[in-house]
């Protein structure tokens, strides 16, 4: 461990080795401190963070890693969910707190832990962060280490994300709401102490060669679609011009045209899992994904004539995070967890496999990424329970926890890295950095194909770019937004 501890060292940068350091001190000095490491994607949060679990580690203490969501939680070593390791509630408020009970197992964890490592943020709602908060200096008042007047009750935590990508959901919520949500807005965001990376990895991964100016002008746009600074061609709106080399422009059938460019070939390369791994077609809402997820089925579904509270309404309800009544799936086809299964086998929501074997009960599939690349994985069916749906009744559905996954939602796919990305946009996007999500997930622009279709079904060139300038404002250097072109 302290072999590869020091061969990651060696590879910091001078920004990397800056955050890296003042950790270590207030790790070692016990004094603790609540910390923010903000960099976009592709400047190396993820390598910090495996640096620093590396270096405790190899002194025989307790990191502990967490990420918003579980496809993130699999790029940390020993990663679990924020909301799994802290028994987080689901429905959170000002007054939630971790079910975490003294004397515990999961308390004594915290207790001895010496870091805290929270990636992908952002994405969260603030009462997460204040109810381990709330927790922690609950469970460390018997501790000699206890900070009364410090957060987190003394210990180290230190969170990572890009404030450009999505920000906490919230049901029918406001720009304000929404901005008030998020992890800034925080009472505990003024013990926060800001780093900053700067440094794309991945240019100096290409070094001097041709592509290096390609990437730095495709990375150089990403930043101002997130940052807000592409000039409009329409104020009002927000509507920005997409450059033409990124556009599907086939007139005739553009959606065929996308889906070529994502998954070419695609039936002669069902038996190749690899082949899956870094492809995907993203799209703004379940209904665009699901679309997408027929077509490439090639599935005709007749319309249900749903009657309230008959069983064919309840068969046809869809809702986030419920599979649907009727899957359509092949042997060969991706398919994409939607519920947390076994988090130390890599099966958390997000996962992306290969069906291998399907019989009534359970599902064999191939794992796609995480640990478990290649493995057999076997998933079964699940009554699962949606919550707050708005229906006048506990809706609940005996089906696999999964969906097909040729097409995911924006959402879905953050905090993943790939090589082929098709961008449906049936509507425009509607809440901040969402646009800046879908196109960062490929690392070259020749990876990228984007198909708008206005509201009059026509093919454009034009869409929505929506970014809160309130967000960033914490991280300017002036304390002042500096972004005019804003939503």
């Amino acid at each position: 461990m302290n072999v590869h501890h020091q061969q990651l060292v060696c590879s910091l940068t001078s920004e990397q080795k800056g955050a890296y350091t003042q950790i270590l001190d207030a790790v070692s000095s016990n004094n603790g401190g609540f910390f923010f490491l903000y960099g976009f994607g592709g400047s190396g949060k993820t390598f910090v963070w495996n640096t620093l679990s590396a270096a405790l580690r190899s002194e025989g203490k307790i990191v502990l890693n967490v990420a918003s969501s579980g496809i993130a939680s699999l790029l940390l070593p020993g990663g679990r969910t924020a909301h799994s390791r802290f028994s987080i509630p689901i429905t959170i408020h000002e007054s939630s707190t971790c079910n975490v009970r003294q004397g515990s197992h999961k308390a004594e964890m915290l207790q001895k832990s010496s870091l805290i490592i929270w990636d992908e943020a952002p994405m969260l709602n603030k009462h997460c962060f204040e109810s381990l908060d709330k927790t922690m200096n609950d469970i460390m008042k018997t501790q000699a280490t206890f900070g009364h007047d410090k957060p987190f009750g003394g210990k180290a935590v230190f969170l990572g994300g890009d404030f450009r990508q999505i920000l906490p959901v919230i049901l029918k919520g406001s720009r304000s709401e929404i901005i008030s949500s998020s992890v800034n807005s925080s009472y505990l965001w003024k013990h926060c102490k800001v780093m900053k990376l700067t440094t794309n990895m991945r240019l100096q991964q290409v070094g001097s060669s041709s592509s290096s100016l390609e990437i730095k002008e495709f990375a150089d746009w990403l930043l101002q679609v997130g940052d807000g600074t592409v000039k409009p061609i329409d104020e009002d709106d927000y509507i920005i011009e997409i450059p033409s080399d990124l556009l599907v422009r086939e007139p005739d059938n553009p959606l065929l045209e996308l889906v070529n460019f994502a998954y070419p070939i695609v039936v002669a390369n069902l038996e190749n899992h690899a082949y899956f791994e870094q492809r995907a077609l993203l799209a703004p809402t379940l209904e665009s994904v699901e679309e997408v997820n027929n077509f490439m089925m090639s599935d005709e579904d007749s319309e249900i004539d749903a009657k309230w509270f008959t069983s064919e309404f309840l068969n046809d309800v869809k809702w986030s995070g419920i599979p649907n009544h009727r899957i359509v799936l092949k042997v060969g086809v991706p398919i994409m967890l939607i519920r947390n299964i076994d988090q130390s086998a890599g099966l958390c929501n997000g996962t992306r496999l290969i069906a291998s074997a399907l019989t009534p009960y359970i599902i064999v599939a191939t794992a796609l990424s995480g640990s478990k690349t290649g493995k057999h994985v076997y998933i079964p069916r699940l009554s699962l329970t949606a919550s707050d749906t708005g229906l006048p009744f506990k809706f609940s559905r005996r089906q696999f926890p999964i969906t097909v996954c040729f097409a995911m939602t924006i959402n879905k796919s953050q905090g993943q890295s790939l090589s082929h990305v098709g961008l449906y946009l049936p509507r425009p996007v509607f809440t901040h950095g969402r646009l800046y999500v879908a196109l960062s997930r490929v690392k070259s622009r020749k990876g990228l194909k984007i198909l708008i279709v206005d509201d009059k079904g026509v093919v454009s060139n034009c869409t929505r770019n929506v970014v809160y300038e309130e967000i960033q404002q914490t991280f300017n250097d002036n304390g002042a937004a500096s972004n005019k072109w804003n939503a």
